[in-house]
């Protein structure tokens, strides 16, 4: 029997739970203007909420601003009321023409409540890991069952456990960068 379908699968989740954990680390504030960080909000816009890149460019001109250019002006209202009542806890300002989003430095404090979010991110994604390793040894074991040789299951649990430990070092390196990246005045 195959052991190539378990392994598959098992790896897949994985890659999952880590581009997951990449996705949402891009989302958490480290002093530095990303536009990924207003990536969540919504904007109502002819009757449906879209992404604010949906309604207007956005670009970074410096380290510490994020500038918002909409396409109408009735958006401008729509942008800084969507701003103001996300999490994100910036106020916007308008000149009339760009909407601009100063990033301030972040406190001593800020910065270990971010990494400790970061850390909790890193944390659940382990989780999601272990249970892919979990489910593919389940399943493997289930096969012998089924008529596998058991010296072939034991030499593909061991081949699930190496994509294991692959992929929470990937996950370890993430986060050694994030913490970096937020730590980093």
């Amino acid at each position: 029997m195959d052991t190539k379908p378990y392994l598959d699968a098992a790896e897949e989740k994985m890659e999952l739970a880590t581009a997951y954990l990449d996705e949402s680390l891009t989302h958490i504030r480290a002093g530095k203007a990303n536009p990924k960080l207003i990536d969540g909000i919504r904007v109502e816009y002819y009757g449906s909420l879209v992404p604010i890149s949906n309604v207007a460019n956005v670009s970074v001109p410096d380290a510490r601003t994020i500038a918002i250019t909409p396409w109408e002006k009735p958006m401008f209202k729509e942008i800084e009321k969507a701003i103001i009542n996300s999490e994100l806890g910036i106020t916007p300002e308008n000149n009339g023409e760009v909407i601009r989003l100063s990033i301030p430095p972040l406190t001593e404090e800020r910065r270990k409540a971010l990494v400790k979010q970061s850390k909790a991110e890193a944390e659940q994604a382990k989780v999601s890991v272990r249970n892919a390793r979990r489910e593919a040894i389940d399943s493997l074991k289930k096969a012998i069952k089924q008529g596998m040789p058991e010296d072939v299951e034991k030499d593909a649990e061991g081949a699930v456990q190496k994509l294991h430990d692959k992929y929470l070092k990937k996950i370890d390196d993430l986060f050694m960068v994030k913490e970096k990246e937020i730590l980093t005045v």
